[in-house]
C-alpha cells in the first residue's frame, strides 16, 4: 500500500520536466501506444508486496527514435529485486515488468539509430543514459539528469539519478528485461555490442554486478597490499572479492552465514571468512575482525547487503513502524571494525533513511565513509569486457543454476529464501542461444 501510494502521490504532485524520454512506460500492455496488440510476450511483474507473476501482454513498440527493441536471450535476479518484491522501494504499480540485468538480439531500431543492426548481439546497462548530458559526457551514466523525471525521489534525495530498467516509477518508470523482448530508450548509448568470443552467459553480467562490484572496489581506494572485509557473500561480494584481488589486497575476509560462505570458499579457497551467526560467546564481527588484523581492523570494508535486513528487534519495529526504511546496524558495525583512518564503501542498496548511526566513530576516528552509488557502468563496461576476453575474471564462477523465463515466480522465492544453493542465474527465454560450455545444466522447478 505504501510502494502504490508513493506513486499516487507522484502522479498528484506531478514530475518534473527534465526528462527527455517517455516516463512510466512499465509494462507495453498498460499504456497506450507502447505495445503492439498483435503480439504477445511473456514478462515477470510485480503483483503486490512479495508477489510477482509471469504475465501475458503486448510486446513493445518503438516510441521515439532513437528506440531499440530487444529480443532478450539472457537476464538474471538480482538481490536488489528483492528490495522490490518486498516493497522496499516505493512506487511500484501491479504489472511492472522487473529486470535491470539484460542482454538479447536487436530486433527493431528507431529512425535515429545508426550505431546498431537488426541481429546484432548486444548487453543493455541497467541505467538509462542520455549520453550527452553534464553526467553522462563523463561516463557517469547513473547519474543521468535527463532520463528520470521523478518528483519524489529528486526532493528526497537532493538530486536527479538515471531512469533505471524494472526498477519502479521512483526511477522513472522502465519496463525491465525479465521478459521476452524491451524497449531500450536511447539504444546508441544504452547497448554494448557482444563480440562472438563471450557468450551470453558471461556478457550479460556486464549490465549490473560486473561493473558494480568493480566500482566498489576502485571508487573505495582498494591497493596494493590492503586487507579487504566485505560484508555479504552473494554475487556482488563476490565479484567484489575478485576484484580486490585483482587491484593488489593481500588478504580479503568475508562476513556472512549459511551456505554462501562455503560457496565462495569453494570457488576462492584463499578468502578468509567470518560466520557472523556462529561467533564465540562474547564475541562479535567488530572484535573478531580487530583480532585477525593485529587488533586495529582491515583498512578497506565495503557494504554488499542493503539497508532493510534489520538484525536487532530495534531496527525491526523502527522499519515496520515507518520510523526509518533502512537500518544502519551493518554500516555501524563496518565503521566500529575498520582501522582509523579507513574507508568504507556502501554499495548495498539502501533507499531512505536510517536511525542510530555511529557519526561519533565515523568523526573520531577519521573513518572515510563513501556512498558507491549506483556504478555507472559506461564507464567501465568496455574495460571490463576486454578483462572478460583476456580471461581476467570469469562471471561464471558466481553462476549457480540456469532457469527458464517461465519459471521466474518460482525462482524469485527460492532466490528470496536462499534455497537450493542459488547464487546467481542465467535466466533462459525462448530467444537464447545453446548452452555456452561450462555453464550450469537447466534447473526446472515445475513438472
Amino acid at each position: 500500500m505504501m510502494s502504490q501510494g508513493a506513486y499516487k502521490a507522484e502522479q498528484a504532485v506531478g514530475h518534473g520536466d527534465n526528462a527527455v524520454t517517455a516516463q512510466d512506460v512499465t509494462n507495453p500492455g498498460m499504456t497506450e501506444g507502447a505495445g503492439d496488440p498483435n503480439v504477445k510476450m511473456k514478462a515477470l511483474a510485480w503483483m503486490g508486496k512479495n508477489k510477482v507473476e509471469i504475465v501475458e501482454t503486448k510486446k513493445p513498440v518503438i516510441m521515439e527514435p532513437r528506440d531499440v527493441i530487444l529480443k532478450i536471450t539472457g537476464s538474471t535476479v538480482c538481490g536488489s529485486d528483492l528490495h522490490l518484491l518486498h516493497g522496499t522501494v516505493v512506487e511500484l504499480q501491479k504489472g511492472d515488468i522487473l529486470g535491470h540485468e539484460f542482454c538479447g538480439v536487436v530486433d527493431e531500431v528507431g529512425s535515429a539509430i545508426t550505431n546498431l543492426q537488426k541481429g546484432q548481439r548486444v548487453v543493455a546497462s541497467f541505467q538509462i543514459a542520455c549520453g550527452d548530458c553534464y553526467y553522462c559526457k563523463q561516463k557517469l551514466s547513473s547519474q543521468c539528469e535527463k532520463t528520470n523525471a521523478n518528483t519524489i525521489e529528486n526532493a528526497m534525495y537532493g538530486g536527479r539519478t538515471a531512469g533505471m530498467f524494472g526498477y519502479s516509477h521512483f526511477t522513472g518508470g522502465f519496463a525491465g528485461g525479465q521478459s521476452e523482448y524491451t524497449r531500450v530508450p536511447y539504444g546508441d548509448v544504452n547497448l554494448l555490442p557482444l563480440p562472438d568470443d563471450v557468450p551470453d552467459e558471461k556478457g550479460l553480467f556486464l549490465s549490473d554486478v560486473l561493473a558494480t562490484s568493480w566500482h566498489a572496489v576502485v571508487d573505495t581506494g582498494v591497493k596494493k597490499g590492503d586487507v579487504v572485509a566485505i560484508w555479504g557473500a552473494g554475487p556482488i561480494g563476490q565479484m567484489a572479492a575478485d576484484f580486490s584481488l585483482i587491484n593488489g589486497a593481500s588478504r580479503v575476509i568475508m562476513i556472512d552465514s549459511n551456505w554462501r560462505l562455503g560457496y565462495v570458499q569453494e570457488r576462492y579457497p584463499h578468502i578468509e571468512t567470518v560466520d557472523f551467526s556462529n561467533l564465540e560467546k562474547g564475541e562479535s564481527v567488530t572484535s573478531t575482525l580487530k583480532k585477525m588484523c593485529n587488533n586495529r581492523g582491515p583498512d578497506i570494508s565495503i557494504e554488499c547487503v542493503a539497508g532493510e535486513y534489520a538484525k536487532g528487534w530495534a531496527h525491526y519495529f523502527e522499519m515496520a513502524l515507518g520510523l526509518e526504511t533502512d537500518t544502519s546496524e551493518i554500516v555501524n558495525e563496518m565503521i566500529s571494525s575498520t582501522r582509523n583512518f579507513g574507508s568504507c564503501g556502501i554499495t548495498g542498496v539502501y533507499v531512505g533513511f536510517t536511525n542510530h548511526f555511529n557519526i561519533g566513530s565515523l568523526m573520531e576516528r577519521g573513518i572515510r565513509l563513501i556512498g558507491n552509488g549506483q556504478a555507472p557502468v559506461h564507464l567501465y563496461w568496455e574495460s571490463l569486457l576486454k578483462m572478460v576476453q583476456e580471461g581476467k575474471i570469469d562471471p561464471l564462477k558466481m553462476v549457480s543454476h540456469r532457469v527458464k523465463l517461465e519459471e521466474l515466480d518460482i525462482v524469485y522465492d527460492k532466490f528470496d529464501k536462499k534455497e537450493d544453493r542459488m547464487q546467481k542465474v542465467f535466466v533462459e527465454t525462448k530467444f537464447s542461444f545453446p548452452v555456452a560450455p561450462g555453464t550450469p545444466s537447466l534447473t526446472t522447478y515445475k513438472q
